[in-house]
């Protein structure tokens, strides 16, 4: 597959001159199965290639699945020395790298937290099971990821950070999504640090507001930080809504997020 086809179809056409592309020298990577109570999933891995164990890190998917660009930052992270691991969470539910934008939302509207919580979980049982320390364990999701790494840092207790890119904060109640991170604040088990954009027209800033309120009153170790004009989807280098500044911004706090909590 090319470069450029490994990019899911709703993605096209990609826009090159900003795009980022990471290999895979001096590292260990690849497509795998993971094994679960609610049936084998594939996931893409990427680690360095020497002995760990290596701090982990979940890569959460965008709404577009474990397309390319979801591979070339898990390759990044791998890079600067930790285990990612970015599982396939719609797997279940179908494959949505060939489909248009309203396609994959037709899908993603049926896949349950509980089951993407799960998954997660065993792909942390993997990546712990492969060279992945127990002590240090982060997550990073972006766009739909964004808000499942607001679930998972309230779900899951051997966490120590997490880093959720422009998630969407709040929304109708469901049984297939019964909670979105406003809902969650008081029960994080890990800090989050929470990157969004000041001009994300599908996160307005009332919203965004309302959770520097819920912080402040949880007296939360989390972060929010709003980049003023950036756009929704701005660490996306493939798309024309990548902004530089505040991606590289971003991924430098991420970085150092996770060392001062100790992943």
């Amino acid at each position: 597959m090319s470069q450029t086809t490994a990019f899911a179809a709703a993605t096209q056409p990609i826009t090159s001159d900003t795009r980022i592309s990471t290999d895979s020298a001096g590292l260990r990577h690849g497509d795998i199965t993971i094994e679960s109570p609610l049936g084998a999933f594939p996931a893409y891995y990427a680690a360095p290639d020497q002995p760990g164990p290596h701090p982990v890190v979940l890569v959460v998917q965008e709404i577009f699945g474990v397309h390319e660009h979801i591979r070339d930052i898990a390759r990044r992270l791998a890079k600067l020395g930790y285990l990612a691991i970015a599982p396939e969470l719609y797997h279940r539910q179908g494959d949505v790298r060939g489909l248009e934008i309203a396609q994959i939302r037709e899908i993603v509207f049926t896949v349950p937290d509980i089951q993407v919580l799960a998954d997660l979980d065993a792909s942390l049982d993997w990546a712990l099971a492969n060279g992945g320390d127990a002590e240090r364990i982060a997550i990073t999701g972006f766009c739909w990821g964004g808000r499942i790494t607001w679930l998972y840092a309230a779900h899951q207790p051997r966490l120590k950070a997490a880093v959720a890119w422009y998630g969407k904060l709040r929304g109708f109640a469901t049984d297939i999504q019964p909670r979105y991170p406003l809902d969650v604040i008081a029960e994080l088990q890990a800090p989050v640090l929470a990157l969004y954009g000041g001009a994300d027209e599908g996160i307005p800033q009332p919203d965004l507001d309302l959770l520097q309120q819920q912080l402040t009153e949880a007296q939360s170790a989390s972060q929010l930080q709003v980049y003023p004009g950036a756009p929704h989807a701005f660490h996306a280098d493939y798309r024309p809504s990548y902004r530089a500044e505040a991606a590289t911004d971003g991924w430098q706090r991420l970085r150092e997020w996770f060392k001062q909590h100790g992943v």
